[in-house]
């Protein structure tokens, strides 16, 4: 990265900046002359920017001075600091390269804390040496982006080269702001809102890198079935507010085993779409020595949205939560898997199921079995789905479910699991740390639910009231231009 040092040459930094623009005119004059292939020009002009970026930038931190408010600085408090001898520079990671400022600080004595640093009062500098924009940048693509790929691609465009691991501390850095700015995120108004309320959870494992004092070898142990010492359940939460569409049994199943080439009707009832969604993921952990279990953070956090959230048609909450595959699972014991009498199998007793047809749908299961002869291991897997679908058949009450217009499926949390958790974390060759890990699933949550703007104006203007309790001294001040 370039490196600046700053001396008050405002004057001779000024011209220079008006001589750079010279030259990019001419540049774009000689280029028409000369026909240029217009991405030849494209790319040369982003490069002279970046320079001409980097310029007006020292001009500006060159006219901003060191700071210096005389041999004395009266705090509103009327404790009176004094001018520290020498000055103490700071490096600033900006878009367009690396800057060092050289700042007059003030404190009771040489060696203590800089108790003031008027400089970086004034122009609201971050406590890290990134800037605010470059942080925002880093963050926007690395909530969709390996890491690696966000430093190949800002890499490019900007001509400068981050360490990874400074990436993932400004999330880490970053995500600390998170809880206070959902304690203070407004609500959906309630016109905005659809007739009923729906929550739903599912769990999504996320790989965890091995303890520092495990030994690598063990990375490479066969197991069978789970793996709790290689993956941590994250359990992922999801609130929206919905209106109600009527539909028939008959219209979901068409749905559900259309192929996508295949054409049909149109739908006759346009699926309704979630108002408001908003998305949180947690995996269990310790925060300040204390355990935080993250079934209960998520379904905490589901309850308390849900008292708030305001539907339009009264008070109901709806709540799916994903099933398991009994049907094929039996439809398997009596036909080959994936043949069309398997298919047709399941088609038939999912349609009786939407007409609220469980009990009879248990009862025939139960009497294919003992007529085909199950035995053994196959029936007890079949007793096994019966059963199943017994203990939830006060849960399965589709005909009213469908007749009231309320979503059935649990579609938009597996969505959000894949897209939410697996997109980002599960990556080839990814392994992460729990701390960061949560990190990472509170700032992507954040993004998708479409707050990060709003967040990151939160965050800077929460980390500037904190880290510079003196902003009263410089406010409404003129700052004279350095000469």
């Amino acid at each position: 990265m370039r490196m600046t040092q700053f001396k008050g040459n405002g004057n001779a930094q000024g011209a220079a900046l008006e001589q750079r623009v010279r030259e990019i005119r001419g540049y774009i004059e000689q280029s028409v002359r000369a026909a240029c292939p217009v991405h030849e020009v494209e790319q040369r002009l982003w490069e002279r920017l970046l320079k001409f970026g980097h310029e007006a930038l020292d001009l500006y931190f060159s006219l901003q001075g060191t700071g210096d408010q005389g041999e004395e600085l009266r705090l509103a408090d009327g404790r009176r600091l004094r001018r520290l001898p020498g000055t103490y520079p700071k490096t600033y990671r900006s878009i367009f390269g690396e800057f060092t400022l050289q700042r007059v600080a003030y404190g009771t004595r040489a060696g203590q804390k800089l108790e003031c640093v008027p400089l970086d009062t004034r122009l609201q500098l971050p406590q890290s040496v990134f800037s605010y924009v470059l942080q925002d940048w880093n963050g926007q693509l690395s909530v969709e982006n390996p890491y690696g790929q966000v430093n190949r691609v800002l890499s490019k465009l900007l001509g400068f080269v981050q360490p990874v691991d400074s990436l993932e501390r400004i999330n880490v850095q970053a995500a600390e702001t998170v809880a206070p700015w959902r304690e203070g995120k407004p609500l959906p108004k309630p016109e905005e809102e659809g007739a009923y309320r729906v929550v739903s959870a599912d769990g999504k494992g996320v790989p965890i890198r091995r303890s520092a004092d495990e030994p690598a070898i063990a990375e490479h142990i066969g197991q069978r079935g789970p793996k709790p010492n290689r993956k941590k359940m994250a359990i992922v939460g999801s609130v929206y507010t919905v209106d109600a569409v009527s539909r028939t049994a008959e219209e979901v199943v068409a749905s559900l085993f259309r192929r996508p080439d295949e054409g049909g009707p149109e739908r006759e009832h346009p699926r309704a779409k979630p108002c408001g969604k908003q998305v949180r993921a947690a995996l269990s952990r310790e925060v300040d020595g204390k355990a935080v279990t993250a079934t209960e953070e998520v379904i905490g956090w589901l309850a308390e949205q849900a008292e708030r959230r305001q539907p339009q048609a009264g008070d109901k909450t709806l709540v799916l939560m994903d099933g398991q595959a009994s049907l094929w699972e039996a439809a398997h014991l009596f036909c080959p898997e994936g043949s069309q009498a398997a298919l047709a199998f399941v088609k038939e007793r999912l349609l009786r199921v939407l007409h609220g047809e469980v009990s009879k749908v248990i009862g025939g299961l139960r009497q294919m079995g003992t007529k085909r002869g199950l035995k053994g291991k196959r029936r007890e897997r079949l007793d096994k789905r019966c059963n199943y679908l017994q203990k939830n058949q006060s849960r399965m009450h589709y005909d009213e479910y469908l007749a009231a217009g309320y979503p059935i499926a649990s579609g938009v949390i597996e969505g959000a699991c894949r897209h939410f958790v697996k997109d980002r974390m599960e990556r080839a060759g990814m392994r992460w740390t729990v701390d960061r890990a949560q990190a990472m699933l509170d700032l992507r949550s954040t993004y998708l639910n479409g707050d990060w703007d709003a967040f990151t104006a939160f965050r800077i203007k929460r980390e500037t009231a904190r880290i510079y309790p003196h902003r009263e001294l410089f406010d409404g001040k003129e700052w004279p231009i350095a000469a």
